[in-house]
């Protein structure tokens, strides 16, 4: 299972990975909302991936990854990954059932609530460094001490299962003409392009970064991977700091325009997002929101969608941007 690969996932491959994910959950719906139609000034949709099983949509990815797992290595020991918590609470979920222990890699000071809910699906959670690149470092060498299985944030068969749901969205809503993806490590938005050109849809994907984790945005433009401080308090979802050089190809041979957000354009589409369509969304969650409200550069005012891929904020996070309005 080589992370470097070369082609995108076909039509035939994203069918047969939404069988995998519809064994554990129903498709997400994607709603219009017309509280936040009226301030977007159009038609938005919202792809609801808060409302899957984990609350993000990193499960499907898990899902699939796991099965081809079982399939090419039946007989490993254990399964080690790192993560900011969808991503880890996705593996936990999915190897839940094969009785496979988890070991999941954090950041000193990841948000609690995301560590707590890994903790519950069954996964030992361990915090070490003090951002995830220094965590994904930790967990391929605890990869390599014990021999266990190392589940990377980037690979073809992740972006094979989250890019169900822009199928979902795409058939769903024929006439989208953009769509805003958040970027963290890459898998959301190399799906969302994988779906789109195995449609042939003309919707057009928008990446979005944030202003304290611009890596992508300033990898695009460099033409080759650059690494960025991450200096984002809220957008922890999307805390890149060194891009994944197959991601980076894949965004920039689709020619995808990327929009940069705040932490605390963030917050306001955080309560947006609540007040409009009473949901509750993450920092990452919140972003393509966000550069939907922002984004100047768009000129159509036709069918557009963002994508709510993930709910898990903390309580405590979550009650002060509220109550900051």
């Amino acid at each position: 299972m080589n992370p470097s690969f070369k082609t995108l996932p076909s039509l035939e491959e994203l069918e047969a990975a939404a069988a995998i994910v519809y064994e554990t959950m129903a498709p997400t719906p994607q709603y219009r909302w017309p509280l936040l139609e009226q301030r977007a000034g159009g038609e938005v949709w919202v792809k609801h991936e808060n409302h899957a099983p984990t609350g993000a949509f990193k499960i499907r990815g898990g899902l699939v990854y796991l099965r081809a797992l079982m399939q090419s290595e039946p007989g490993i020991e254990g399964i080690v990954t790192a993560t900011r918590g969808n991503h880890g609470q996705s593996v936990a979920l999915a190897a839940r059932a094969t009785g496979i222990p988890v070991l999941v890699i954090v950041p000193h000071n990841n948000a609690a609530d995301k560590n707590a809910a890994m903790r519950a699906l069954g996964a030992e959670v361990v915090e070490f460094g003090s951002d995830f690149q220094e965590a994904v470092e930790e967990a391929a060498r605890i990869s390599s001490s014990r021999g266990w299985h190392r589940i990377p944030t980037f690979h073809e068969k992740l972006i094979c299962g989250v890019a169900t749901y822009t199928l979902e969205l795409l058939r769903a809503v024929p006439d989208l003409e953009a769509m805003y993806v958040p970027i963290g490590q890459g898998s959301g938005i190399c799906g969302a392009i994988a779906a789109k050109n195995a449609l042939s849809h003309k919707a057009e994907i928008i990446g979005v970064v944030s202003t304290g984790a611009p890596a992508y945005a300033r990898s695009l433009a460099a033409g080759k991977v650059v690494s960025c401080p991450v200096t984002t308090e809220l957008a922890d979802g999307m805390a890149c700091r060194t891009p994944v050089e197959s991601a980076l190809r894949i965004i920039s041979d689709a020619g995808i325009r990327i929009v940069e957000v705040s932490d605390e354009q963030l917050a306001d589409s955080i309560r947006i997002l609540f007040a409009t369509t009473h949901n509750v969304a993450e920092g990452a969650g919140a972003a393509a929101t966000a550069a939907l409200l922002a984004d100047r550069k768009l000129k159509r005012k036709g069918a557009r969608a963002v994508v709510l891929s993930g709910q898990n904020i903390d309580s405590a996070v979550l009650g002060r941007i509220l109550s900051a309005r």
